[in-house]
């Protein structure tokens, strides 16, 4: 049966900002498939865990923010969720932040924080991940693009550089790894209704103006990855490598 080739029974996600938005939304889908699940996030892991729990699944948290770790705190992240849960089949690098401010004014400071945590943190837990992976003989890791993947916005340089950079790497790791039986792909949302849009969602012409141009007619909701974050999490995208897929209500098509 087809739909049996979409159970994720027996396998351990990690899910990084999965406390709040998209990531906790693919958290809550990939237990629903049957896959336990480890949340990293900086805030209050509970109400996602209680959901997972609800699905009979098993939760556990880690607490860490990405813009002050390290390599090896990644590294010894990757072996945490080893060690709690016996291993890890799925990664879903979610975990982001945006920094608005026009190009001619942005910051050292910010432009060091977003690449830290939009970039830099994706790479190294995806290759400690890989190195998992690899041992285990395969895995899915799953990184969150953004239409500023393909697209340069506005008074977002720090986040069009990074988004760009995963839709690279996600390229770049699926070339190497896809012979380890490690599918890298990558999901780009267009625009959601989530923290990250709370600027533009409260800027009536900005709003206006973003909405007009979506063929769906309206912002996606958080709820609307689950698909696909749990078909690039289960066998039925085994053939699946190095693709950025955006889910964006067709703006990408205007």
């Amino acid at each position: 049966m087809i739909l049996d080739s979409f159970r994720l029974d027996g396998r351990v996600a990690l899910v990084t900002g999965g406390t709040q938005g998209l990531g906790q939304s693919s958290a809550i889908a990939l237990a629903e498939a049957g896959a336990d699940v480890v949340i990293l996030g900086r805030s209050d892991p509970n109400e996602t865990g209680n959901a997972i729990a609800q699905l009979g699944r098993r939760w556990t948290a880690i607490n860490q923010d990405l813009a002050s770790a390290s390599v090896s705190d990644l590294q010894e992240t990757v072996s945490q969720v080893v060690k709690d849960m016996g291993r890890l089949d799925i990664l879903v690098n979610n975990a982001g932040i945006q920094r608005r401010t026009p190009a001619i004014d942005f910051s050292e400071a910010d432009w060091d924080e977003v690449l830290q945590i939009n970039l830099k943190s994706v790479f190294f837990l995806a290759q400690a991940a890989g190195r998992v992976m690899m041992q285990q003989g395969g895995g899915k890791i799953i990184n969150i693009a953004s239409l500023l993947s393909f697209q340069g916005g506005i008074t977002i340089p720090a986040y069009s550089a990074a988004k760009h950079g995963v839709a690279g790497i996600t390229q770049s790791l699926s070339n190497e790894w896809a012979k380890h039986h490690i599918n890298v792909n990558a999901i780009a949302p267009g625009y959601m209704d989530t923290a990250n849009t709370t600027a533009l969602r409260n800027d009536p012409v900005r709003y206006q103006a973003i909405l007009d141009r979506i063929p769906a007619g309206h912002w996606g909701k958080q709820d609307d990855i689950q698909g696909l974050v749990v078909y690039l999490a289960s066998a039925a995208s085994d053939y699946m490598h190095g693709v950025t897929i955006p889910l964006d209500g067709g703006w990408m098509g205007r």
